[in-house]
């Protein structure tokens, strides 16, 4: 069992513990508030980001106020501790390595990278547009495949389609806004056979909330110097999204390009932030089981309404409405919630966040009011 299993073993545990407690249902204890620092309850809820609202914890935001005085420095002084520190968990050189601010911008200069001047991209319908979007603007094309009936990415369909216009395959995984995995096997399979084709990009700010032990990272297949780049963020279960730090992981030849093409690095900050939050296991656990709970106490009202949802392995819910998503983001909003905003084709399907505990609570008296 590696560390990132050990843990999740541990905050499911901790789930448990925390959906057995009646007391705990709606509020933390004094000394939870004090270490994970929860943003005060109010309205609007804002579930419509994905965003980790127990974050920063007490000891981050301990080592922010610790290293304030060199926000003067540049970050190239601290980044490399945590570089190594990276390196170290993935189990790769800090050769490997290229840290961004935010994993957005790596997402964004790896579109500019293969996909300018007419270079094909083929990615899924729906997901993350954050590359797809830039890149269409230097020039490049998506080659969309939509998802399949379990709502989840359809590499078979796609590895129909690469062709020598592709330059590159994104695969967002656990998959924004579906919330769904591939199978093992099915994506092991898929990136070895494609890699050896063309460039294969797989998003894994989710990565963390996947309930399925032994799941794989495609970092593995970096480490076997395939062509693989892999993104990672500290905005999800680290809780870190306002400070704008990530990276991504690649060969070193392919990392070194990357690297060199970036625009927006991150800052003194974030590093110390980030240095930190990777070794704070217990907001770890803790986010986790959080997450764990309130889409426990989500998927049992959308049970109660008959609402299909996706198999969810992130932090939020993809779920049918039965109702255009602007008259629902209209009602909803009405009651006080903030839900994801359209996803077509799926336009009857609403993408909604965990967040506190009283902003679900919130969510599930409104679903019911706007649904039931």
């Amino acid at each position: 069992m590696n560390r990132r299993d050990w843990l999740k073993r541990g905050s499911a545990f901790g789930a448990l513990s925390l959906l057995s407690a009646p007391s705990l249902a709606t509020t933390l204890t004094e000394e939870e508030r004090i270490a994970f620092n929860p943003r005060p309850f109010a309205k609007p809820a804002p579930l419509n980001y994905n965003e980790n609202p127990y974050g920063p914890s007490k000891k981050v935001r301990e080592a922010m106020k610790k290293n304030f005085d060199l926000g003067c420095r540049y970050p190239s002084r601290t980044m490399d501790q945590l570089i190594e520190m990276i390196a170290k968990k993935e189990g790769v050189t800090p050769e490997h390595i290229v840290m961004a601010g935010g994993s957005t911008e790596g997402l964004k200069v790896t579109g500019i990278t293969y996909a300018n001047n007419g270079g094909e991209v083929i990615a899924a319908r729906p997901t993350f547009l954050a590359m797809l979007d830039y890149a269409k603007e230097w020039g490049g094309s998506v080659n969309w495949v939509d998802v399949d009936e379990d709502m989840k990415l359809d590499v078979k369909e796609m590895e129909k389609r690469i062709s020598s216009k592709t330059k590159l395959i994104f695969l967002c995984n656990p998959n924004n806004p579906t919330s769904t995995i591939l199978a093992k096997n099915e994506l092991i399979d898929f990136v070895e056979t494609a890699s050896n084709k063309t460039m294969v990009f797989s998003d894994e700010a989710y990565y963390d909330f996947i309930e399925e032990p032994d799941y794989p990272s495609m970092v593995e297949m970096v480490k076997r110097d395939k062509n693989v780049i892999v993104s990672k963020t500290f905005s999800k279960v680290y809780g870190l999204a306002g400070l704008r730090i990530g990276y991504l992981v690649a060969k070193p030849s392919i990392a070194n390009d990357l690297r060199n093409k970036l625009m927006a690095n991150t800052n003194v900050m974030a590093i110390s932030a980030a240095i930190t939050a990777l070794n704070d296991d217990e907001f770890y656990r803790f986010s986790l089981a959080k997450n764990s709970q309130a889409k426990k106490m989500m998927r049992k009202t959308m049970d109660e309404l008959g609402l299909r949802y996706a198999d969810s392995h992130t932090n939020f819910l993809f779920f049918r409405t039965g109702m255009d998503i602007d008259i629902f983001n209209a009602k909803m909003l009405k009651h006080g919630v903030q839900v994801g905003r359209a996803f077509p084709p799926f336009r009857d399907w609403c993408r909604i966040s965990t967040g506190l505990i009283e902003d679900v609570d919130l969510f599930n008296q409104s679903l019911m009011k706007v649904i039931g």
